[in-house]
């Protein structure tokens, strides 16, 4: 059979395949693009041809090794990809070869106490995000190897910098053959985070507040996910000047740069939704932006919403009694997405236009060009989404 112009036949199977992968060797050291071994997948695992991948910051975290959990080496980064399914192991009965798939990075068994809790939680008691996992569930081992045979490892259940790899079937999502996959890797932890935080999470209504503290993709996907949900008000806050124009284009309605105001962040908010907005959402991994954020909600019902990633070892800046004027504070992962269960009607809205894809990818690099990707991330402190086009479309 064919898909998006790759053939696909038995050739592969069973056998180990050799590719190109960039693999982390120390902290902040360039990816080494070079050929590695890539096993076929055990039982419950499936092997993907990796088409599209982009960079999220936490990708750049664990490059920097920003945490204990990131410093694991050699290793294979990445975990926003779109591709095709190469091949599957015993027990995989929901998908098969050559179907579209969006790896995620917070699996779904559909069989523990977590991923029965229907609305309770949308983590799962062996798959949920672990950044210290770095092996495979089913039997401790890694599915790549260099080519004198020695294991190289995993990040974050998924590992798409890479022209194959290896998940499990909990942390694959089978989506649409109509979908796009040059922007279905977007669904993959960024906009799925930010739009989920809105749509879930806060389930932001018409006419109701928002204020999103970090302009990156997660904030603009916050943005987005409240834009389609028909808030009255949404601002942006961000130091960089230039957010302002991309934020516009997502949806804000008013913009802040804490640099140009004599005053709290929290206390003008205030000022312009008399008392303060709905929900606030930090995306910038920053704690005293976090206390603003809590600050610039509503007294009586506001709730500000955790999206950032907070690698110090300071704790909430927050006094228990501010919690008793009604404000809340939550944390959203993978914004509060059933991977597995939610993640193909999603995609169905994106492909029908419910939500806006094409202003997410502000740049296309082939693969060979990763380090490059990697220095421009916060070219002029700008911080955008990247796409890799493949180089090589490689036939099965």
């Amino acid at each position: 059979m064919a898909t998006n112009g790759i053939s696909h036949d038995n050739g592969t199977l069973a056998k180990v395949i050799t590719c190109r992968a960039a693999v982390a060797y120390g902290p902040g050291q360039p990816l080494v693009v070079e050929q590695v071994q890539v096993d076929p997948p055990q039982k419950m695992e499936v092997r993907i041809k990796i088409l599209f991948t982009s960079i999220c910051h936490t990708d750049l975290s664990a490059w920097k090794g920003e945490s204990e959990a990131q410093r694991v080496y050699p290793r294979i980064l990445g975990h926003e990809a779109s591709g095709v399914v190469e091949s599957v192991g015993e027990g995989v009965t929901d998908m098969k070869e050559g179907d579209h798939v969006v790896p995620i990075f917070n699996g779904e068994c559909g069989d523990c106490v977590y991923c029965k809790s229907s609305k309770k939680t949308n983590l799962c008691g062996k798959f949920r995000v672990n950044p210290f996992k770095s092996v495979m569930a089913s039997d401790g081992k890694c599915r790549f190897r260099n080519m004198d045979g020695n294991p190289i490892y995993h990040f974050l259940n998924t590992s798409t910098f890479s022209e194959y790899t290896v998940v499990d079937s909990a942390c694959l999502v089978k989506i649409d053959s109509n979908a796009p996959l040059d922007k279905m890797t977007l669904l993959s932890c960024g906009v799925s985070t930010g739009l989920g935080a809105a749509w879930n999470t806060a389930d932001v209504q018409t006419g109701e507040t928002v204020a999103v503290f970090g302009l990156g993709a997660v904030g603009l996907a916050v943005v987005e996910g409240a834009r389609t949900r028909g808030a009255s008000k949404i601002i942006g806050v961000d130091i960089n000047p230039e957010k302002r124009v991309k934020g516009q284009a997502i949806g804000i309605t008013d913009f802040i740069n804490p640099k140009e105001i004599d005053v709290p962040v929290h206390e003008k908010i205030r000022e312009m939704t008399e008392g303060g907005v709905h929900y606030s959402f930090e995306c910038a991994g920053n704690l005293d932006v976090l206390r603003e954020a809590f600050l610039s909600t509503h007294d009586g019902w506001g709730m500000a919403i955790v999206l950032g990633i907070h690698p110090t070892p300071r704790l909430l800046p927050l006094h228990p009694m501010e919690l008793f004027d009604g404000r809340r504070i939550v944390a959203s992962v993978f914004g509060d997405f059933k991977g597995k269960s939610q993640l193909p009607f999603f995609a169905k809205q994106c492909l029908a236009g419910v939500v806006k894809l094409d202003e997410f990818i502000t740049h296309e690099l082939p693969f060979e060009k990763i380090n490059e990707a990697l220095g421009k991330r916060f070219e002029n402190g700008v911080f955008s989404p990247f796409i890799w086009h493949r180089a090589m479309m490689i036939e099965f």
